[in-house]
């Protein structure tokens, strides 16, 4: 055992300590967040997990890396590359941690080739709601935790120590975009560049119902010259229309969507060419935008801002999971109901195990997720979640499912349907069963 196993064991087991010796409802002390969901501020304990968030080892040869639970992605990517390798899936966002996208769901361009984070894991060790520390593989004693933790939200344990799969990189990603005005020709064209599986990295651009763009990406030994979207003076999304190929260091690639947070940094006026000097190179990103975010959120500015003009804002953050047959007709039901542009667009290849995944279950078909982040301002009131609610009934009737980082409406009832409930009801009752954590229904929905 090396000095970082060493150090982890010491660590966890103060944690899984601090667990039984305590009681009541627990919660952890962190210092980040990728949830966009207000919570109630109830009292509970708090279990300090900031410093489980080391990389202890990667193993290019047998395409393996292992890190604890609050270990962030951008750390991970920086153990990772001098290895000539990175995480099979890498979230978008710098700051999401890899436990994090195992209990939530994490997704990226090689999605289509690994699936969701969770799929491309190998082993999960989780501190349940008793202090028990269990180490959950596909095949073990355990395997139903392993196949129940992904979109279980912290309410059945944490994430102390991942392990995850890598994929091989080479220094440079060759980019091309190439443009579509018809849904159904640009939905063909996924398909086909899915089924081919040429491209490392496939992700799509929608900036109009008839302006859309499929970027497909692959690894190259050497580049003519390289973009640099970490700065000042480029915005990657806008280059998607500018330009009909790119060229990207392997990093710079990867982080890509992280410096303007992909299009969202507007809503912090980072897109202001003299704003986006004043913040500088080192405080555009997502680290920064999510602070001012969770800021705006305490004190309520956008809000006031709303009522003095006399508007109605909702806030619509949403990922959704939608058959690739039917991804043409929800994007015209966004043009027609939502209204939110550019939208993401980024396709999950089927996968052997997709169905076993409980508590998120999907078919071992092409799944395409459609990501769409902005707030809905009419002058006339709405009831709340008026948007929100109208996506989860068309997610519904297009068979698809919907990630919960974010706000949910679901009825108990259509909740548990949805995902998992009668398998969730099992895990909570074999793993948290002095109830330390909220019900998922409890956090995701009633946000508790």
């Amino acid at each position: 055992m090396n000095a970082a196993l060493d150090a982890h064991a010491l660590k966890r087991e103060a944690l899984s300590r601090a667990m039984r010796e305590g009681a009541g409802p627990i919660g952890l002390a962190k210092e980040t967040s990728n949830l966009f969901r207000d919570r109630e501020q109830a009292a509970r304990r708090r279990l300090d997990v900031r410093a489980m968030s080391e990389v202890l080892s990667v193993d290019a040869r047998a395409g393996r890396v292992e890190c604890e639970g609050m270990a962030t992605y951008e750390a991970l990517v920086d153990a990772c590359l001098p290895h000539g390798v990175m995480p099979a899936v890498v979230p978008q966002l710098k700051t999401i941690t890899l436990g994090g996208a195992v209990a939530g769901i994490g997704i990226e361009a090689t999605s289509h080739r690994h699936g969701l984070v969770h799929e491309a894991v190998e082993e999960i060790e989780v501190l349940t709601g008793d202090g028990r520390i269990l180490a959950c593989t596909r095949d073990n004693e355990y395997a139903d935790l392993f196949f129940g933790f992904p979109n279980s939200y912290g309410t059945l344990g944490y994430a102390l120590r991942v392990a995850a799969r890598t994929a091989p990189v080479k220094p440079f990603v060759h980019v091309r975009h190439l443009p579509f005005t018809d849904a159904n020709a640009f939905f063909a064209a996924v398909g086909g560049h899915c089924a081919d599986d040429e491209a490392d990295f496939i992700d799509g651009t929608i900036f109009a119902p008839d302006r859309m763009y499929l970027s497909l990406a692959r690894f190259v030994d050497e580049a003519p010259a390289t973009s640099d979207y970490t700065g000042v003076e480029a915005i990657y999304y806008r280059s998607i229309e500018q330009k009909r190929e790119d060229w990207l260091t392997a990093k710079d690639y990867i982080w890509r969507w992280d410096t303007d947070w992909f299009w969202c940094s507007k809503n912090v006026y980072a897109q202001n060419p003299l704003v986006r000097r004043l913040y500088g190179r080192e405080r555009l990103g997502s680290r920064t935008y999510s602070k001012i975010m969770r800021w705006n959120s305490r004190v309520g500015l956008t809000r006031a801002i709303d009522r003095m003009r006399g508007v109605h804002g909702e806030s619509v953050i949403q990922d959704v999971d939608i058959p690739v047959e039917h991804a043409a007709g929800f994007l015209a039901f966004l043009a027609r109901e939502v209204g939110i542009w550019p939208v993401w667009m980024c396709p999950i290849g089927p996968r052997e195990d997709a169905a076993r995944w409980s508590l998120y279950p999907m078919e071992r078909r092409l799944y395409v997720n459609f990501g769409f982040w902005d707030v809905v301002r009419t002058r006339e009131a709405r009831e709340p979640g008026h948007c929100n609610r109208a996506i989860e009934r068309e997610v519904a009737r297009l068979a698809g499912i919907k990630s919960l980082y974010s706000e949910s409406f679901y009825p108990r009832e259509e909740f548990d349907a949805r995902y998992g409930g009668e398998a969730y009801a099992a895990l909570k009752a074999r793993y948290d069963p002095r109830g330390s954590f909220p019900t998922l229904y409890e956090k995701c929905v009633l946000r508790r």
